[in-house]
């Protein structure tokens, strides 16, 4: 178990709770009293400490090593059932980038998204989660495809923002994603989009757009991330915790803008804490969007997206 920097209280006492149960064992010692008041303790201590993070706070768990990533959340969801489809037909298949048919009983779903990795080596492999233009191409065409056969698409997003190497710019960068962002809001069929990590910049954009927007308790989502922010306005990282309260970035801003349509409970201590609980949850929530927005037309549901967005950003004095 990895702890993050505001979670060693959690770790002294979940160190203290299993030295008092190794002495138990060891000995004749009574210590049943003593590590009753250790878990009580324990249990209020996290609870104090997850149900008062800061916005830098939910930037680091959303970017614990241990928290689910894409493929985790595909492989539970759909079990045998998932196929993973390749390449963009152009150029060459994105690594970063991942998506395939697959069932939720026995609905079939398009589903898309970043994927990170879990060690060096296949953090490389993954390009760390950011996608070329070449995997912004081959998520539309699985897009498309999805049209094509009439079957929801449902994206999670997972990335840092898109690749911003040379290469990709000479591909088109900056086309890929305007292109996702024009023809998701016009698909005739029902998009579920979840952030599941990180959602920075037009890298989560490209596969952000959708019916239903949703995110996870402790996930962002903004314009740029609080380190590139950080030294933009004060040429430091050192102030990233200001800058990530300033961008207002979590799931609870996001809802109180009118940007995303529903925050998904994490279990207490993040998604990592218990996978099964998490997967099972957000199964439950494609689910029930998709019940809804079967109900309506094509005409309808690209009528009810364009709406949505551009409804976005307005106010009143």
């Amino acid at each position: 178990m990895e702890y993050l920097e505001f979670e060693l209280p959690i770790k002294e006492l979940e160190e203290q709770l299993q030295k008092c149960m190794v002495i138990g064992e060891e000995s004749d010692v009574d210590v049943t009293e003593t590590c009753a008041q250790i878990e009580k303790k324990l249990a209020q201590t996290r609870k104090d400490i997850y149900k008062n993070l800061t916005a830098w706070q939910k930037v680091q768990l959303s970017r614990h090593p241990s928290r689910p990533y894409t493929m985790d959340y595909i492989n539970a969801i759909c079990g045998d059932t998932f196929l993973e489809l390749h390449g963009d037909r152009n150029v060459k298949d994105d690594k970063a980038m991942v998506g395939g048919l697959g069932k939720i009983g026995d609905q079939s779903y398009m589903f898309i998204g970043q994927q990170k990795g879990y060690n060096t080596k296949t953090r490389q492999y993954r390009n760390f989660g950011m996608a070329n233009p070449e995997g912004y191409r081959k998520a539309l065409r699985l897009m498309k495809s999805a049209e094509k056969f009439k079957i929801p698409v449902v994206c999670f997003v997972d990335t840092p923002g898109a690749y911003p190497g040379i290469e990709a710019e000479e591909r088109g960068q900056g086309e890929a994603i305007a292109r996702n962002i024009l023809e998701m809001t016009r698909l005739k069929v029902p998009i579920i989009v979840i952030i599941i990590g990180e959602g920075a910049s037009g890298g989560a954009l490209g596969i952000g757009v959708g019916d239903k927007v949703l995110m996870l308790e402790n996930t962002w989502y903004s314009v740029i991330s609080p380190e590139s922010c950080s030294s933009i306005l004060w040429r430091s990282w050192e102030y990233k915790e200001q800058a990530a309260e300033a961008l207002k970035l979590t799931a609870t801003d996001m809802k109180k803008q009118g940007l995303v349509d529903e925050i998904v409970k994490e279990p207490l201590g993040g998604a990592h804490t218990d996978r099964k609980k998490t997967f099972e949850t957000v199964a439950d929530k494609i689910s029930s969007h998709f019940e809804e927005l079967k109900k309506l037309s094509p005409k309808e549901l690209v009528k009810t997206r364009m709406e949505k967005y551009a409804d976005m950003g307005v106010f009143s004095e």
